[in-house]
């Protein structure tokens, strides 16, 4: 049996491990040249940064899991904390040293910038999704939900809002609330240091991709870099891959690709369905801002967090990856930001920044990365594609096939373990149903 794995992002690399790891001949096809898919370095000749500025948390098993797998060590490119949230000068709140969920009660009741009557609403509300075990008897906005639970306006503003943002890349009034709670399930109702967050030292591809690249070839997997595949089809019992140097015939396939360029690929009568589904989706943009100031600039932690829509979240490159005076502010979700040109929209966040934090240097360059569809909307009720298809041998992964999380690397890693898992069992079953019937 040998498989293709079609994307070389963070999905399509788990599925190709996972794959490989099974003992399969995988080739892995990514269009660009540079692994990594929507969390991938951006080469510029005086930095290496990312198209995209990403967290992880410590709920996120499979990438951990995986990254130790091809030889990543979590522990020297990851900064780990426990769980710290800092709007500047506006509130703080860090994880108390005590088991959970009493780590994230006891920050709250320590939390600077929040009265008491609002530490008491967001304390009421977590106890309140606890009991409910994070499940909704059907699903709703996240703004519909807080206001259901009588949140605390400055609660919202400062906390709830700001964390469905950055998880769900989508506003509180559009964001569904049930992956909304999914997401402070597996932060809350789980070990202490699920919670942490895991800030990367080095660039995206660097992170996982990379090192699994070099474990893939190591055992005999083929990895086309600038290969676009134009066309997946029945061949038999088999599928081929057609791209623009070749067509090969594959026992199993594994479709990785964004959800807005998978449907060129889905035109088999078989697939019909699958292609409808995902035509529904929206989506969202991120917008990376890199500014370069002279090496000795600092900001007063790694991440930081900003009441401002043009520097929601700066992180400090020179303290996370030896980049002296680089930071990167991401700016999530729909906004008016996004009708800018880049040179206003990079001048405007830095104006943000030296309002907020007080005399700052001029920047000595900027680049602003904008991935128009990062994510899609992760909108209440939205179906999701699963990871097998009709099309016997071919699944789909990917960070919007069906699961508990949003648009997410870990839900990305994810879904590329379970598409090769359920190819493989698939084929499992196919072959003890016809040994049977022979």
């Amino acid at each position: 049996m040998n498989a293709a794995v079609i994307g070389g992002g963070y999905a399509g690399i788990a599925a190709a491990v996972t794959l490989a790891a099974r003992g399969l001949p995988v080739t892995l096809y990514e269009a660009a040249r540079t692994l990594g898919g929507r969390a991938r370095r951006v080469d510029r000749a005086e930095a290496a940064l990312d198209n995209g500025l990403h967290i992880l948390i410590g709920a996120y098993r499979e990438t951990l899991r995986l990254m130790r797998l091809v030889g990543a060590d979590p522990d020297r490119l990851l900064l780990r904390m426990p769980f710290e949230w800092r709007i500047h000068g506006v509130l703080s709140l860090a994880a108390a040293a005590l088991p959970a969920p009493l780590h994230l009660l006891g920050g709250l009741a320590g939390a600077r910038g929040m009265s008491v009557s609002e530490r008491l609403s967001a304390a009421r509300f977590l106890a309140t999704m606890r009991r409910a075990r994070f499940r909704l008897d059907g699903d709703m906005s996240v703004a519909s939900l807080l206001r259901r639970e009588r949140q605390a306006e400055r609660i919202v503003r400062f906390l709830w809002g700001p964390l469905c943002v950055a998880a769900l890349n989508t506003a509180p009034g559009e964001a569904s609330a049930q992956v909304f709670l999914n997401v402070l399930r597996d932060c809350v109702a789980a070990a202490r240091d699920a919670s942490d967050i895991m800030l990367p030292r080095t660039d995206l591809t660097a992170l996982f991709p990379g090192p699994a690249a070099e474990w893939l070839r190591a055992r005999g997997a083929t990895i086309l870099t600038g290969e676009r595949v134009v066309g997946i089809g029945a061949a038999g019992e088999a599928l081929s891959v057609r791209s623009a140097g070749s067509e090969r015939r594959f026992d199993h396939v594994v479709c990785a690709v964004a959800p807005h360029q998978v449907a060129s690929l889905l035109v088999a009568p078989e697939l019909a369905g699958c292609a409808r589904l995902i035509a529904r989706f929206t989506y969202q943009p991120i917008h990376s801002v890199y500014l370069q100031y002279p090496g000795d600039t600092r900001l007063p932690a790694p991440m930081l967090g900003f009441d401002s829509p043009l520097a929601q979240w700066a992180f400090d490159r020179g303290a996370l990856a030896g980049q002296g005076g680089l930071i990167g502010v991401v700016i999530s979700a729909r906004g008016g930001h996004e009708a800018l040109s880049h040179d206003t929209l990079a001048r405007r966040v830095a104006a943000a920044l030296r309002q907020a934090l007080g005399a700052l240097p001029a920047p000595l360059w900027w680049q602003v990365i904008a991935e128009k569809r990062a994510t899609y909307a992760c909108t209440p009720g939205l179906q999701r594609p699963g990871n097998l298809t009709p099309l016997a041998g071919l699944a789909l992964a990917g960070d919007y096939t069906a699961g508990d999380y949003p648009a997410t690397m870990e839900a990305a890693v994810r879904s590329g373990v379970a598409a090769a898992h359920a190819l493989i069992e698939r084929r499992h079953r196919d072959a003890t149903r016809r040994a049977r019937s022979v």
